[in-house]
């Protein structure tokens, strides 16, 4: 059989010598992994809900509902409202403490759970860019994402985290770190920085102590980009005007044309927000 494990057979005991693939019984040990998405999106909609909804009582659980169900028509301003919450990343926050409380919570059911088989399972927190995906169909939720957005990516705070918009390289660094699965599967740290920061006096050293600090944290990985905005936003409006450009799009790098708009949009919105 052809299945999409065929690569794995090649470089792996057993599935050769017994003709069997991966996913039929071919190795000797296994490792399975279930990977969570959006943690942002949800403990955000977690924190909004309860400054907004039970302890400013801004409005009713029914009128929330009402609300989510429109995907916020003609209530921008109570979505903003709902958006505007200190959020996950920002630090000390209760979306900080959802966070990490949903992620310790998924993390203890995954390890908790072995399959029917008897196998033990890994958590980790890892969208593989599947955000829109997922995001196109999902209805709007508390954080004020509509229907239809992309949901948070990997256990990212969400672009723009920060009060004004802003994303800072430290905080989103501190927020990933605390919220690893420990012994599982990772939980990766995605950085979009702009080039010029190579250019500025310090600026090497500081990348370098940001991704030691991280590991120090207890961070597994990081997906980074380095790559100027100017170039990436004109690649973006012309993909073939950079056929040579390649961006890091979460756990595997690709040529930026080669991605589908869905992908490309999700790389820029990454790199405007970081440097908002």
């Amino acid at each position: 059989r052809l299945t999409s494990e065929i690569v794995l057979n090649l470089f792996m005991h057993g599935p050769v010598e017994r003709g069997l693939d991966v996913a039929e019984g071919g190795v000797d040990i296994y490792n399975l992994t279930v990977d969570g998405i959006g943690l942002a999106t949800v403990a955000d909609s977690f924190a909004a809900i309860e400054q907004r909804v039970q302890s400013e009582q801004r409005l009713t659980w029914q009128e929330l509902a009402d609300l989510l169900a429109g995907d916020w028509e003609e209530a921008e301003d109570v979505r903003l409202m709902m958006k505007s919450i200190p959020r996950f990343g920002t630090g000390g926050t209760r979306a900080d403490y959802w966070a990490l409380r949903i992620g310790e919570t998924y993390g203890d059911l995954v390890r908790g759970t072995p399959t029917p088989k008897g196998y033990r399972v890994l958590p980790g927190l890892f969208s593989h860019g599947t955000v829109n995906t997922f995001g196109s169909k999902l209805g709007a939720t508390p954080n004020g994402r509509h229907a239809g957005d992309p949901v948070a990516h990997n256990a990212n705070p969400d672009p723009g985290f920060l009060p004004g918009g802003g994303g800072a390289p430290t905080a989103k660094s501190t927020a990933v770190a605390a919220v690893q699965p420990r012994w599982g599967n990772t939980t990766p740290l995605q950085l979009d920085l702009d080039s010029s920061l190579a250019r500025t006096l310090g600026g090497i050293d500081s990348v370098v102590a940001l991704i030691r600090t991280h590991n120090e944290l207890g961070g597994t990985l990081i997906n980074l980009n380095v790559i100027s905005r100017e170039q990436l936003l004109a690649a973006h409006e012309d993909p073939e005007s950079h056929p040579d450009l390649v961006v890091r799009v979460t756990g595997y790098s690709a040529y930026f044309r080669s991605l589908s708009k869905e992908y490309r949009q999700q790389v820029v919105d990454r790199m405007l927000a970081a440097g908002a």
